[in-house]
C-alpha cells in the first residue's frame, strides 16, 4: 500500500469510526456489546475483537501504524459501509444492528 492509499484509508477510518477510544472501551465492557455479532465456538464475536483493535489504532500515532493496522482499518471501513446500507426501519436505539456497528466503532445515532 502506497502513501496515498494509506492516507485515504486513514481518512475514511476517521470519518466512519465516530466513537472516541474511551467510549468504545466502555461500550465493549457491556453485555449488549458482548452479545452482538457472530460468535465463533461460543467465544468472542469478530466485531468485539475488532473493537479492541480499533481502540489500539485510535490511540496509536500515525507513524506507529503498521501494514496490519492499515489492513484492519480497511476491513473496518468496509464493514461499517456494508452494515449502514442494511439499516432496519424504525427506532434502532436498542437493536443488535446498532450494537454490532458500535463494536466496530460506529454509533449510527451520533
Amino acid at each position: 500500500m502506497d502513501d496515498d492509499e494509506r492516507e485515504e484509508v486513514r481518512e475514511d477510518f476517521r470519518e466512519l469510526v465516530n466513537m472516541k477510544p474511551a467510549r468504545l472501551e466502555e461500550w465493549l465492557q457491556t453485555d449488549a456489546s458482548r452479545g452482538a455479532g457472530q460468535h465463533k465456538d461460543g467465544g468472542e464475536s469478530t466485531g468485539h475483537a475488532s473493537g479492541r483493535r480499533i481502540v489500539e489504532i485510535l490511540r496509536a500515532k500515525k507513524g506507529d501504524l503498521t501494514d496490519d493496522d492499515y489492513a484492519h482499518m480497511r476491513k473496518v471501513n468496509g464493514y461499517i459501509r456494508r452494515h449502514l446500507a442494511q439499516r432496519p426501519s424504525g427506532d434502532v436505539t436498542d437493536t443488535r444492528w446498532r450494537h454490532s456497528l458500535m463494536n466496530w466503532g460506529h454509533d449510527p445515532l451520533e
